[in-house]
């Protein structure tokens, strides 16, 4: 069986296509706040990127430098059609998994 993404690359993944060609780091860490609530640091956003790279589910491309940033440049993610894969069979698992459940999910 294939790698599945973790739960963070699974957010780093569906960050990254909302985001299209404005992905990087704060912006994909900034996305996975606004639509979850959730707070990743950039540091453990980059380790996920890396792993990522490393199965072939994202590359990265480095942008032009910017005086805003002190002259460093954006590392850009791109989804590649692996990491469209891996992200729909971990939603398809979680699907699989809620499939026939009839407990009531809302917290009270």
């Amino acid at each position: 069986m294939p790698d599945m993404p973790s739960d963070l690359e699974v957010l780093a993944l569906t960050a990254a296509l909302h985001l299209e060609d404005e992905a990087y780091g704060v912006t994909m860490r900034d996305e996975i706040r606004k639509r979850t609530g959730r707070s990743v640091s950039v540091g453990s956003l980059y380790k996920a990127i890396r792993r990522m790279e490393a199965q072939g589910w994202v590359r990265t491309v480095v942008g032009e430098p910017t005086a805003v940033r002190g002259g460093r440049a954006k590392k850009f993610v791109r989804v590649e059609a692996a990491g469209r894969r891996a992200l729909l069979r971990s939603i398809q698992e979680l699907e699989s998994m809620l499939d026939g459940l009839d407990v009531e999910l809302n917290a009270t």
